[in-house]
């Protein structure tokens, strides 16, 4: 399947190209960023290699992860990135997560991302459900799926181990019918 471009207002959200990897580099490098993220490059190199492993990913492929840029449709300069894990074939289910640089929070580009990329899994991929995993002390990140219109679902506590230390699980979850009945949302 072809990777889809997703528009939004302000957003476009594609495959991330090897000119990324600078901004990626750049936001996902700040402690801020890594200390919820897995991905985490500690140069430029892991930047770009992390670039070259996702344009050799089929987008839709089960068991897989694909990841996209968040752009400005103005001005095409990386925001960000979504993450989208295709889950086990038949099932109908995707992860997601998100990534907005600091310098562009703050400014509903998230929740515009977020929303954009719902839409498409929903709309033209239509999937069943759509959910998400937070450390709690990501308060940012689970102030943004309630705002959307995600529920919580589970509170798993020291359930996973990451970067050494035992910490806590939120699932935010949304079904494909509860999503397409929303009041439409400004993205």
């Amino acid at each position: 399947m072809d990777t889809p471009t997703i528009t939004t207002d302000r957003l476009l959200l594609n495959r991330l190209g090897q000119a990324d990897a600078p901004a990626l580099f750049a936001y996902r490098s700040l402690p801020d960023v890594a200390r919820f993220q897995s991905f985490e490059p500690n140069s430029m190199e892991d930047a770009e290699a992390f670039i070259r492993s996702c344009a050799g990913v089929e987008f839709g492929a089960a068991e897989s992860w694909a990841q996209l840029a968040v752009r400005s449709k103005e001005t095409d300069e990386l925001l960000g990135d979504v993450g989208i894990h295709f889950l086990e074939e038949g099932t109908q289910q995707v992860e997601i997560g998100f990534t907005i640089a600091p310098k562009f929070q703050g400014r509903g580009l998230g929740s515009e991302a977020v929303c954009g990329l719902i839409d498409c899994l929903f709309g033209i991929l239509t999937k069943h459900r759509v959910t998400a995993s937070v450390d709690p002390r990501n308060a940012a990140s689970m102030a943004l799926l309630k705002s959307v219109g995600l529920r919580q679902e589970a509170h798993f506590h020291e359930s996973l181990c990451f970067k050494g230390e035992w910490v806590d699980d939120v699932v935010w979850a949304m079904l494909r019918k509860e999503w397409l009945g929303l009041e439409r949302r400004d993205t």
